[in-house]
């Protein structure tokens, strides 16, 4: 035993500095990783959508960006800095997160948010351009669930079939329950994460209704003419952009430049009506 004692002093005499490096490492990698139950919004920055559009057209001179706030985890030094550095603002993640998930979660339903919107811009902007559009398919994403639904299904997974039989609106997930009663589990297959796998719900009634609990949202894969890319980031997420996204849209499609040159920047959501809807986090926008 006292051998093995003085072996180990001995190998921490000769690898001091290793030691330290190591534990130094370690100290460095908690602190990044570590995540305290807070959020922070400070100021984004901008993004030229032009560059984000692949339809041809040489016509414009100006430019259409839409702003955007900058969400960070509560880590360690980022909650620290929140408190010397202006316009950093630390909120419990209770307040931003759906039921006290994670942000990880949030981030997911915040992507499926992002693809509606994309589609609204895009259908907006080519009916206003006067240019074919039609729907190719239909994807579904659960955005809501209800506290009385008893279910494993989660926010964002992909809704395929319902005991069995494909789903392509919600109406169709009402007409299969018809068939159904309250306190009946009922199949779900979904995709999550890229990986299809069976989930299960069990039936309740409301106002005479049988129902799963959930919400969905529906995203399009359009045919257009001409095609139309939209490129976006991993780190992008939230429909404030689709505002800026359908004029940049409309822009490419149309032979005048609505920009007159200027360098035009904005945010808010746009729905298939061309309905532009409310703004979250101005402060941080006008900032950035």
């Amino acid at each position: 035993m006292g051998n093995g004692w003085e072996k180990v002093k001995k190998f921490f005499r000769k690898n001091k500095t290793f030691i330290k490096y190591l534990i130094f490492i370690v100290i460095c990698y908690l602190l990044i990783t570590i995540e305290l139950p807070f959020v922070v919004y400070k100021p984004g920055g901008i993004v030229n959508l032009n560059n984000r559009i692949n339809i041809k057209n040489d016509n414009i001179e100006g430019s259409l960006s839409m702003s955007y706030v900058s969400l960070m985890r509560g880590t360690i030094p980022v909650v620290g800095l929140s408190y010397l550095l202006p316009n950093w603002d630390l909120f419990p993640r209770s307040e931003v997160t759906i039921d006290n998930g994670s942000i990880d979660e949030l981030m997911a339903l915040e992507k499926v948010y992002m693809a509606s919107s994309i589609n609204n811009a895009t259908f907006v902007a080519y009916q206003k351009a006067g240019k074919p559009i039609t729907v190719k398919s239909q994807t579904n994403h659960i955005v809501y669930i209800t506290d009385e639904a008893q279910t494993n299904l989660a926010l964002s997974d992909e809704i395929i079939a319902v005991e069995k039989q494909k789903i392509t609106t919600l109406a169709d997930i009402s007409t299969i329950l018809k068939d159904y009663q309250a306190g009946d589990k009922v199949e779900v297959l979904i995709k999550r994460n890229n990986k299809e796998m069976n989930a299960w719900a069990i039936l309740y009634e409301l106002d005479g209704t049988i129902k799963m609990g959930i919400s969905i949202l529906p995203t399009y894969e359009y045919e257009t003419d001409p095609d139309i890319k939209i490129t976006t980031k991993s780190s992008e997420s939230g429909s404030s952009g689709g505002l800026m996204m359908a004029l940049a849209i409309y822009n490419k499609l149309t032979p005048e430049d609505i920009t007159k040159g200027k360098k035009i920047v904005g945010t808010g959501t746009i729905d298939q009506n061309g309905e532009v809807g409310e703004i979250d986090g101005v402060k941080y926008k006008i900032l950035g």
